[in-house]
């Protein structure tokens, strides 16, 4: 099978340093997956106000947070005010077209209380980006999702963020998650040294991100922080992948049915033409009210301007 390696970008967000793994040179989505990015494991030290993101915009897109460890506060444009822990996802819509959108900030709890050492200073996070079908008629919205299915087959520990999985016993598993395309998120966590059977659908692109540890796949080693890219032709003749890993490696199966729309994207906003990412950069920086407001001291984000000979 060919499967390309895909190495990280280091970027800083809010104070948090994190890999990027997608869009990559070359690959750009899995299905509607449109960005990947990984911050942590990190402890904050006496001191550190940890995630500090101010308020920013997004268009075109849902913001995907799979808490691993740790404690984020979420605000959004719509009034949403949620704290997202350990072994949840929440899930941000910006809605569709040139004239929805949504704005929000992300801060870590232990910074917003007087007693910081009674609040979780651990993070590890991963948040990904899914583009929306722009054919459909979709409203900004906030979901947030503390219960997801988890269970054990062997020696790894799995759990489903979204959509539906079937384990090589055959057992259907359903995630509650929003979705607007068909995806599939599937955390897997190795408790003991183990090969691990994933089972794929016809029809989907998939590629795997190493959170920690390294895997096994067809006599080749991959390392934490890498994007494991499964050719989009060749995954078509299988009906699974073969991973093998050691206790402590943790990764996630990430997987799609290509979106029929072009997915642009610059700086936080996704469209399928040039003309409304401009207009997206424009509306933001002067204060549209399309993006709302959010209920926040923390200093609003301006957009870069797109440079010219911009490809999307």
């Amino acid at each position: 099978m060919k499967i390309t390696r895909l190495s990280p970008k280091i970027k800083d967000v809010g104070g948090i340093p994190l890999t990027r793994t997608l869009p990559n040179i070359g690959i750009k989505t899995i299905g509607a997956w449109c960005f990947l990015d990984h911050a942590g494991p990190t402890t904050f030290k006496r001191g550190d106000r940890g995630m500090q993101v101010g308020p920013h915009p997004h268009t075109n897109l849902q913001t995907f947070t799979w808490m691993i460890e740790g404690e984020v506060l979420h605000k959004d444009s719509l009034g949403n005010e949620k704290t997202i822990d350990s072994n949840q996802v929440n899930l941000m819509t910006a809605g569709t077209g040139p004239n929805r959108g949504i704005s929000h900030t992300e801060q870590s709890v232990f910074a917003l209380k007087e007693t910081h050492e009674d609040y979780e200073r651990n993070l590890n996070m991963v948040q990904l980006w899914i583009a929306l079908p722009t054919d459909q008629d979709i409203e900004a919205s906030f979901d947030y999702y503390p219960e997801l299915p988890h269970w054990t087959e062997n020696k790894a520990e799995f759990t489903l963020t979204t959509g539906s999985y079937t384990s090589p016993t055959g057992t259907v598993y359903t995630a509650p998650t929003k979705q607007y395309s068909k995806l599939v998120g599937l955390d897997v966590n190795l408790v003991e040294d183990d090969e691990i059977t994933l089972t794929i659908e016809k029809g989907m692109q998939y590629g795997i991100l190493i959170i920690d540890g390294e895997l096994i796949i067809d006599g080749e080693t991959y390392n934490k922080t890498e994007l494991v890219h499964f050719d989009n032709e060749e995954i078509e003749k299988v009906d699974n992948i073969i991973v093998k890993a050691n206790k402590g490696t943790r990764f996630m199966l990430l997987g799609g049915e290509p979106l029929k729309n072009k997915v642009l994207m610059w700086w936080n906003f996704v469209a399928d033409n040039k003309a409304d990412l401009e207009q997206a950069i424009e509306d933001w920086n002067n204060n549209h009210p399309r993006f709302g407001k959010v209920n926040s001291e923390l200093e609003r984000t301006p957009s870069p301007l797109m440079p010219r000979g911009f490809k999307g």
